[in-house]
């Protein structure tokens, strides 16, 4: 390893903690195609042409709210906006884990955490009516689910995260949070944890992820493991 790349490792940021929290959407999970699909179906509906799943990705994480209006131009405020977002969410609901996949290297980061002695969990504002369902599609069992309803709050309300780590016993300061939206970061911070970016996950559209004041950002799952300080 020559000088630059041991400067570089030097520089890397390290964190002592007994925890780790992810998102799901765009951080644990490629589930674009499935809420992709629900979209298309619905545009499919009104005679007009199903849209590239990779065209809708970038706001996948903001879901029904962000594909609707990537793909209807529909937002909150509009008058049909609630009927139209009841309709997405009951297309998602009948097909949420038909293509939905983990991210290359998600599945060997979480058994490195449990190898090397780490509590970890999902906390996610996807609604309990679909999160447990999608985590058992792609055959995770983690030990701590929190959903966007799960408490009064949502994300980058810190509520869910202190939710998670009051179920796993440790502090905030014990814990780091994964995600892949600026909100993901905004929720660890006011929560008391440091944050890191998903830097391969869908970033949300035209996203300034230097910007976000994350503590660290990841370009695969993996690098996950060379930020925190693994037990020998």
């Amino acid at each position: 390893m020559n000088a630059a790349s041991d400067a570089s490792r030097a520089r890397r940021p390290r964190f002592a903690v007994r925890a780790v929290l992810f998102d799901l959407d765009g951080t644990l999970a490629d589930t674009a195609p499935d809420l992709g699909g629900a979209l298309n179906r619905m545009r499919e509906r009104r005679g007009l042409a199903a849209l590239p799943i990779a065209q809708l990705s970038p706001v996948a994480s903001s879901g029904a709210r962000g594909m609707l209006a990537a793909g209807l131009d529909v937002h909150p405020g509009m008058p049909d906006y609630e009927a139209l977002r009841e309709e997405f969410l009951n297309e998602y609901d009948a097909a949420l884990d038909r293509d939905s996949v983990l991210f290359d290297g998600v599945r060997a980061s979480l058994d490195a955490l449990v190898e090397h002695g780490f509590a970890w969990g999902v906390v996610t504002n996807k609604a309990e009516r679909f999160a447990p369902r999608v985590l058992a599609g792609l055959g995770l069992r983690t030990p701590t689910l929190i959903c966007g309803d799960t408490t009064a709050h949502a994300k980058p309300h810190p509520a869910p995260l202190l939710e998670a780590c009051a179920r796993l016993g440790v502090r905030a300061d014990e814990a780091i949070y994964v995600g892949d939206d600026l909100r993901d970061v905004q929720a660890a911070h006011a929560a008391g944890m440091p944050a890191v970016v998903a830097g391969y996950g869908y970033l949300g559209a035209a996203a300034e992820v230097s910007t976000w004041q994350a503590d660290a950002v990841i370009a695969t799952p993996m690098a996950l493991l060379e930020l925190i300080e693994l037990a020998s």
